[in-house]
């Protein structure tokens, strides 16, 4: 045993499709977008580090106010996450009003929900505006209980949240479940029915293009390995040479490294891991998704699933182990999790298996600011398909100069720890913690 609640799962070996891929699913199919090479160049208005979601979507904006953009990438564009995640897109904002109230204040707490808001309404408009072919759709979140007294905190927190959000909820009690999940395994939900989904990888395909089409150029593989900044601008090298810039944004959320280590202390990575099974018949998906909604769990260590767009195949993440590990490993474990809640893909083998790295921050909100002259927004917290997007577009209008670039995240106290350098050595032992009391707490409601 290694702490994660398993044994001998890695030997499974019949649960593998022949020829399996590690791979991230979502991009199967699909062609890599045409990006133009050149040179370096020697000088730019703006330079981007990262091409996910934030960066991306901050380059659309700083090419299109006129400023040349330069979007620079350690890996092929759109490699991370974005191209990773579940798909999911709720409203971002993980800490309840009242806990934001006591920190923040009550105005700034509300400010800083109605950004969660106003971020899951803009993505779908952003991806109407491109015209973006992503699979976008309000399909509604199952957000599962995994216990009775979780369905009872679910369902207070549902009514604070229409009574002082205006947030709609509804709630499903585990006598009706069954018409949105296939499963007995949760005591009831709470229905967020405008909590969407979409194709991670066609979304920031779409961005990359949008980008280009702005004017901004995009360079992969172009590692950089630092940015030293003056009154005057930013030089930020990288091995195919320095390039100078008036602005700077750093958008490499899970992937930030010591390259920004005032950023690299502030924020978690944490591995976050995925599997498709192969395809299934139509009735098992009519039967475990009748509703085709995404799903998550109360879990503290959660469970994320949805059906695939096209409905052959059930996607599944979530975490596995108290470390990271290898997506041969994860694979099988996500799939004894799965079975737990779907008994019935006791026999359904696994095609992909792959993992993405998300950050979280130790105040679980995401953060954005301007550190010693760079600007950056990350820490999504595992939310961040409408929260990068949207953080990304409000930075890039702030590098313009423009009032609506203003947010309620704008320099928030952004918390470290004494000692932390960025490798979250805490992270095994909360994570077998919180594995081990979700598995107590589900195995004490089922019994009673």
């Amino acid at each position: 045993m290694d702490g994660s609640g398993y044994k001998g799962m890695e030997d499974e070996r019949g649960l593998w499709v022949e020829g399996w891929s590690n791979r991230s699913y979502w991009l199967d199919g699909l062609t890599p977008p045409d990006i133009p090479g050149g040179d370096l160049p020697r000088e730019v208005d703006v330079v981007i580090v990262g091409s996910g979601y934030t960066g991306l979507n901050a380059a659309i904006e700083t090419a299109r106010g006129g400023r040349s953009t330069l979007v620079l990438d350690a890996e092929v564009p759109g490699w991370g996450c974005s191209s990773r995640n579940g798909g999911q897109i709720s409203t971002s904002i993980k800490p309840s009003l009242a806990k934001l109230a006591v920190r923040h204040g009550r105005d700034r707490a509300e400010a800083i929900r109605a950004e969660g808001r106003a971020a899951l309404d803009w993505i779908s408009e952003r991806i109407e505006a491109e015209s973006i072919d992503c699979d976008f759709r309000r399909s509604g979140r199952f957000h599962a209980a995994h216990t009775p007294a979780a369905y009872e905190e679910l369902a207070r927190d549902a009514d604070i949240l229409r009574r002082t959000e205006g947030i709609e909820v509804e709630m499903i009690p585990r006598a009706e479940q069954r018409r949105e999940l296939g499963s007995d395994a949760y005591h009831g939900a709470a229905l967020f029915p405008r909590h969407g989904s979409l194709h991670p990888a066609r979304y920031v395909h779409g961005l990359i293009r949008s980008a280009l089409d702005a004017g901004a150029r995009i360079m992969g593989e172009t590692r950089v390995t630092g940015i030293a900044s003056g009154p005057t601008g930013h030089d930020v090298q990288t091995p195919r040479g320095t390039v100078r810039a008036r602005d700077v944004i750093v958008a490499t959320n899970g992937y930030t490294t010591g390259v920004t280590p005032w950023q690299q202390r502030r924020v978690i990575p944490i591995g976050s891991y995925i599997i498709a099974t192969e395809p299934l018949d139509e009735g098992v998906m009519d039967r475990l998704f009748p509703a085709d909604r995404i799903a998550s769990d109360t879990c503290k260590v959660v469970y994320y699933y949805r059906p695939s767009p096209d409905r052959t195949r059930i996607l599944f993440g979530g975490r596995v182990s108290a470390g990271e590990t290898d997506t041969s490993i994860s694979g099988p474990r996500l799939h004894h999790d799965m079975c737990r809640i779907f008994p019935e893909l006791r026999q359904t083998r696994i095609s992909h298996s792959w993992m993405g790295t998300v950050a979280y921050t130790f105040d679980e909100l995401a953060h954005c600011g301007t550190h010693d002259g760079v600007h950056y927004a990350m820490g999504y917290c595992g939310s961040g398909v409408s929260m990068a997007s949207y953080l990304g577009m409000r930075m890039g209008q702030k590098v313009l100069g423009l009032k609506e670039g203003q947010t309620a995240f704008d320099d928030l106290p952004f918390p470290t720890r004494p000692f932390y350098t960025g490798r979250p050595w805490f992270l095994p032992a909360a994570v077998a913690w919180y594995r081990w009391n979700d598995a107590r707490q589900r195995d004490r409601a089922m019994a009673g």
